[in-house]
């Protein structure tokens, strides 16, 4: 069944009618001329203004996009209110190959469809776009964070989204083996592109061993030319989930990594990594701890990159930001301590703590 737009009703009646909607506004783009088409989702600005990235991909069906839109900018919600800024949660997808489908044109007329918005969404980089691209969307748009330092921006946002998510890793060794250092730990990275890499850095630099692989060879050959001691390649994750003695899994790459076939075999004690979305399915976090895994919650460990784009509405200060983003180390705890103190997967309690904060922000509104 379809409605009028020729979306799904299942889009609608999750986005009025299920627990995963909630949404306080959802965009369609659409500009014939440049052939961009886009979804801009605003979950909550209960916190502030709506901030989360831009998305680049070839979705299969507009309602896949629609539907992905929606995810994230949910999960932006709970990752910007864990993180302690004081913005909502949103997300762009602009449907299409990026390879191929991304102009100049494209990217000036998404640009006009975000400053449309009036400053109720702030948008950055996420798969498929890059800090380029955010130059060009800020020629048009001056709710746009993630663009390069020569236009007033923070530059590359991974380099602290990899620091939150070692913040992470040193916090779940404090909380399980007593320890947060990682040295001698065996971790496996799958995914060493924008963020992997950086992470791998942070990891070889405390004396870890790292396990690597990527779709993507040229990517994994770079790591090795980097370090030819202490990072081994493996041919794909399904290997990389199965390697004997592996101390913490990352995954770094796309959503979903979290499933009914890989946590039954996956021997790591830890998932930490960048990707989100990392729980394929509600359930998935019980799993896990049923097998006795420590999941630390994806949207509370990479969001060192959310607080970096976020502080260049502000004038942006790296040292600030790096601050701010050790932080997620005790933030990672408190979410383990909540976690054992009321008897559910670390998953829920950051659900339960970021719900808090959003729940108090409104109750502030109606209070005025």
């Amino acid at each position: 069944m379809t409605d009028v737009i020729g979306a799904p009703a299942d889009v609608l009646h999750t986005l009025f009618q299920s627990d995963q909607g909630g949404h306080e506004q959802v965009v369609l783009c659409q500009d014939r001329a440049s052939g961009l088409k886009a979804v801009i989702a605003l979950h909550s600005t209960a916190l502030g203004p709506a901030l989360g990235g831009t998305r680049f991909y070839p979705y299969a069906t507009e309602a896949e996009a629609v539907a992905d839109a929606l995810n994230l900018a949910r999960g932006m919600s709970y990752k910007n209110a864990m993180a302690g800024l004081d913005h909502g949660g949103g997300k762009a997808v602009i449907i299409g190959d990026p390879e191929r489908d991304k102009t100049e044109e494209l990217l000036l007329a998404y640009g006009r469809m975000v400053a449309s918005l009036g400053g109720r969404y702030v948008t950055a980089c996420d798969v498929g776009t890059y800090v380029a691209d955010m130059d060009v969307v800020a020629r048009e748009c001056r709710w746009t964070t993630g663009r390069s330092p020569e236009n007033g921006g923070a530059g590359d946002s991974s380099v602290l989204t990899a620091f939150g998510v070692y913040q992470g890793m040193r916090a779940s060794a404090q909380h399980l083996w007593g320890d947060p250092t990682l040295r001698g730990r065996k971790v496996g990275v799958a995914g060493v592109g924008k963020v992997g890499h950086h992470l791998v850095k942070h990891l070889r630099d405390e004396g870890a061993e790292v396990v690597v692989t990527d779709v993507r060879a040229d990517a994994v050959q770079r790591i090795l030319d980097q370090y030819p001691v202490g990072v081994t390649p493996v041919a794909d994750t399904e290997q990389l989930i199965r390697v004997e003695g592996l101390d913490i899994y990352a995954p770094c790459a796309l959503g979903g990594a979290l499933n009914d076939g890989s946590v039954p075999v996956l021997t790591a004690r830890v998932v930490c990594g960048a990707a989100n979305n990392q729980l394929a399915h509600p359930g998935v976090e019980k799993d896990l701890a049923d097998r006795g895994i420590l999941y630390a919650p994806d949207y509370v460990v990479n969001a060192g990159g959310v607080i970096q784009v976020a502080d260049e509405l502000h004038g942006f200060d790296f040292d600030r930001c790096r601050a701010k983003a050790a932080k997620i180390f005790d933030t990672t705890l408190a979410i383990f301590a909540r976690a054992k103190e009321d008897g559910i997967p670390p998953a829920a309690a950051a659900d339960r703590i970021a719900e808090q904060r959003m729940a108090e922000a409104r109750a502030g509104h109606t209070a005025h």
